[in-house]
């Protein structure tokens, strides 16, 4: 018996639709607007600087300057982060007097993070 290919593998070659498995999983499919904003949120952890500020604020509330400081870029470039990062909720900030602090927005952003981090480390 001959191998079968990883492309083979891939490739489906029948002619029949199971269509009461496409009815179920029809049903279950968000609305195509909520798959539509699902996809610009993973597109926003497409950016490492992005990533690393959402690894760095897993760990500590932290200022412009701290997180500037500390992935050794300047105040601009992370503040421009920050602000896809607030856009799509991932990151919100708070004023202490003059200075802003960011952290993530919920539990639910840390649990994103920490499960793609696992994925990637198994």
């Amino acid at each position: 018996m001959a191998a079968i290919s990883e492309t083979e593998i891939d490739r489906c070659d029948c002619q029949v639709i199971h269509k009461k498995v496409v009815v179920k999983v029809r049903k279950k499919m968000p609305k195509e607007e909520t798959l539509l904003e699902l996809a610009d949120l993973f597109k926003v952890f497409s950016d490492s600087t992005r990533v690393k500020i959402l690894c760095a604020l897993q760990h500590s509330d932290m200022c412009v300057c701290d997180i500037a400081a500390l992935l050794g870029m300047t105040k601009s470039a992370i503040s421009h982060q920050l602000r896809t990062l607030r856009q799509t909720r991932l990151v919100k900030n708070r004023r202490d007097g003059k200075v802003v602090y960011y952290s993530l927005d919920d539990e639910h952003v840390s649990n994103v993070f920490a499960q793609g981090l696992l994925h990637v480390s198994e």
